[in-house]
């Protein structure tokens, strides 16, 4: 936030404008309101959210930090739009960066934050339409990193998943409701090994959970096309 201040010249309420601009943003590309390749026009922004331009590019740049948008010179920014490759890459590297979250994390998890993660599995259950489930299942995996003491590991996993949300979304529209019972039993044997504080089995079960999706995405080029 100071440096965030600092650039908007020490104004606290372009500060405060940007937070919430960003706020705005942030929801409309998480829920695919704004796809990938969508080009986010600074003036267009200011007008609908009745402010100046100057909070609407730091509230850019905030998004660009957390992967959720992209700058191009002389053009501006974007919604990232991956190719199947890159989001191969991006699944292989959550597969290697957030068993270790994990392990990081199952010491310091509390009870609370177990309870937590019970209450959210049994939601996404009872979501038989699939209305909440990439809300729900994001909150599910990061929940289980809550107690991670490294903040630049989890901030790294969030950017990949902010920067793939849009073929999680596709995905699952694809699949259906007949595959949950796989994302389900996938979460239940997770949880299982987070109450026994095993780090194998929560290694071993949150990778094959990863490793499973990264391989039916790449089932389904169609995933990848464009926005018309």
């Amino acid at each position: 936030m100071t440096e965030l201040l600092s650039s908007a010249g020490g104004d606290p309420s372009v500060g405060a404008a940007s937070e919430r601009i960003a706020a705005s943003l942030r929801e409309a590309i998480l829920s695919g309101e704004i796809a990938p390749g969508q080009w986010i026009r600074q003036e267009e922004v200011a007008a609908r959210l009745g402010a100046s331009r100057l909070p609407v590019r730091e509230a850019l740049r905030m998004l660009e930090a957390e992967g959720l948008t992209e700058h191009a010179a002389n053009k501006g920014s974007r919604v990232p739009l991956l190719d199947m490759h890159e989001v191969d890459v991006v699944y292989q590297m959550r597969e290697r960066l957030e068993p270790l979250a994990l392990t990081e994390s199952l010491p310091q998890l509390t009870p609370e934050q177990l309870a937590h993660m019970e209450d959210i599995q049994a939601r996404i259950e009872a979501d038989v339409q699939l209305t909440e489930f990439l809300v729900l299942d994001r909150e599910f995996h990061l929940t289980s990193y809550a107690g991670c003491p490294t903040e630049r590991l989890v901030s790294t996993i969030s950017g990949l998943w902010n920067s793939t949300q849009h073929y999680r979304r596709a995905f699952m529209l694809l699949s259906g409701p007949d595959r949950r019972w796989v994302v389900n039993a996938e979460h239940r044997l997770l949880l299982d090994a987070i109450r026994r504080k095993d780090p194998l089995d929560g290694e071993r079960y949150l990778s094959g959970h990863i490793r499973r999706t990264r391989i039916e995405l790449a089932a389904h080029p169609e995933v990848f096309a464009a926005p018309q």
